[in-house]
């Protein structure tokens, strides 16, 4: 079905375009819609991304993502599929403005749905906002597992990965990479991570996935750098100094870069293995760093441009390519799962859109198809901790200039089914 749908879409795509600019009431401030107008909307869905700074290029090809679910959806026009109205919002990642604009989707504009978020902190405002409202949260890109523990509400559902997911299958690969060097002495290992939220979640995941899959390892160091930190040279030199067998780094976007960018200057890369389980592989980090991209770091993100080898992630790559002019980080993924997902859960809850508990449970029981998925797997939706279950794929930076202006990608794959990651969890109550 892609490959009769893909030739069409291009033209499709030129349908979906900004719609709308909607001025708020108060100081100039504007949000911009896409999808069907106000009065013939069915299901109004607030977007909220970051637009600029570091992680603006995140919230860009968000919205790149979102255009190509509404054009899937219209090429398509599965029966009961409802129409659509998206508002776009620029939360700068910052928590009072992600919720200023929340609770203005939501009141003013009559929002069912929130959708997005990039940062974990940012996600923990919003959806405690969605959950006194009761409308749904919709998480695309951010990734703490706080959100389906501690934080969970009923009309939360997350469409990607979490650190607990991403970090046990590092556990998982730590453990099958570095088997040799484990049968005979402990691992030694030095942690960096953003100080705030999703920083201290990843690593707290990390450590029980170790300690429940028995990896024998020692802590030689743990590293906080604030967010957006300009200069990581202190704590470059202060790896070095630990010597660990591998660092285990969880900074992601701008912050990535600008860590690997410093890093490439000093022996870091060449004293200790270094990883990145959760959003280190992302392309944009690739494109960024092009000929300065080292090779042999072990990585992972939350999509692939070239894994797996499906039609429709090649589809889902290259009509991104032919939208934007370049190819999409992880965030446009999983925009365009989110979308997708909220029309599906809809479409199987009877087509009566302001039935929110039907909705519900339609979404908990939710079966579909995404780019990330492999040949024989379908993303499902777990039922009791509204977290979408995923294959994770973990790889290995190797020469690949397929997709300009990067010159590696990630290769020698090690691939993980969610049987994998929650048989390591089994048995918890």
């Amino acid at each position: 079905m892609i490959a009769l749908v893909a030739p069409c879409l291009a033209r499709t795509l030129a349908t979906v375009s900004l719609a709308a600019t909607l001025a708020w009431h108060g100081p100039a401030r504007a949000v911009e819609t896409l999808g069907a107008e106000k009065a013939e909307a069915d299901i109004t869905v607030g977007c909220l991304y970051p637009m600029s700074g570091r992680a603006g290029v995140l919230g860009r090809d968000s919205v790149v993502g979102i255009r190509l679910a509404l054009a899937y959806l219209q090429q398509n026009a599965e029966p009961e599929w409802p129409k659509l109205r998206i508002l776009l919002g620029d939360t700068k990642s910052k928590r009072s403005t992600a919720a200023t604009l929340a609770k203005r989707f939501i009141d003013d504009e009559g929002a069912a749905f929130l959708c997005g978020v990039v940062n974990s902190s940012v996600a923990i405002q919003v959806t405690d906002i969605a959950a006194g409202a009761n409308v749904f949260f919709v998480g695309t890109d951010h990734a703490s597992s706080r959100l389906t523990d501690e934080f969970f509400h009923d009309r939360y559902f997350r469409v990607t990965n979490d650190t607990r997911q991403s970090m046990t299958a590092g556990a998982l690969f730590v453990r099958d990479y570095f088997a040799d060097h484990l049968a005979s002495n402990p691992l030694r290992i030095s942690y960096l991570g953003p100080d705030y939220e999703y920083g201290y979640q990843v690593w707290a995941d990390f450590r029980e996935a170790l300690g429940r899959l028995g990896v024998n390892y020692e802590v030689t160091g743990v590293l906080w750098p604030r967010l957006s930190e300009p200069d990581y040279s202190h704590y470059i030199n202060e790896l070095i100094r630990q010597e660990p067998d591998l660092v285990v780094n969880s900074l992601w976007g701008g912050d990535f870069v600008a860590f690997v960018t410093q890093a490439t200057d000093t022996r870091l890369f060449e004293v200790s293995r270094f990883a990145n389980f959760e959003k280190g592989g992302d392309y944009e980090i690739f494109a960024h760093l092009g000929e300065r991209m080292p090779q042999g770091l072990l990585l992972a993100s939350r999509h692939h441009n070239n894994w797996p080898e499906t039609e429709f992630n090649r589809w889902f790559v290259e009509q991104f390519h032919r939208e934007a002019g370049y190819y999409p980080s992880s965030g446009a993924q999983g925009a365009f799962t989110g979308i997708l997902a909220i029309a599906e859960a809809a479409r199987q809850a009877g087509g009566n859109y302001q039935d929110l508990d039907a909705i519900e449970r339609a979404f908990e029981q939710l079966r579909l198809t995404t780019p990330e998925d492999p040949p024989g797997f379908q993303s499902s939706m777990d039922p009791q901790t509204h977290q979408i279950r995923q294959v994770m794929a973990v790889g290995e930076t190797v020469p690949d200039t397929r997709y300009p202006p990067a010159t590696v990608m990630l290769g020698n794959w090690r691939i993980y089914h969610p049987t994998d990651y929650e048989q390591v969890h089994a048995g918890e109550e």
